[in-house]
């Protein structure tokens, strides 16, 4: 059993929330059902990512950022004839 607080926040029983995958910070709908509250998740859970997933994303993305570095580090810097040091110890002769 759950109590209200005076803040209006309930409790979920960690027996509930395991069975039914909600977990902190999910969003939760409650509906009218006759004279009782019906609760239910907002996102269904099958849209939602397990561990194995969430850490083969991430290896996926620093794969993808490894390779963006290793590109960028093996470009020539083009010679645009002048250099950004160049342009601040310049003597201004228009002056």
């Amino acid at each position: 059993m759950s109590k209200v607080t005076k803040k209006l926040q309930v409790s979920i029983p960690k027996s509930l929330a395991d069975r039914y995958g909600i977990r902190a910070g999910d969003d939760l709908e409650w509906e009218p059902a006759g004279d009782n509250l019906r609760v239910r998740l907002a996102i269904t859970p099958e849209y939602r990512f397990d561990l194995s997933d969430r850490l083969r994303l991430f290896d996926e993305a620093t794969d993808r950022q490894t390779r963006r570095q290793t590109i960028r580090s093996l470009q020539v810097e083009q010679d645009r004839g002048w250099t950004r040091q160049g342009l601040y110890t310049a003597d201004d002769s228009t002056g």
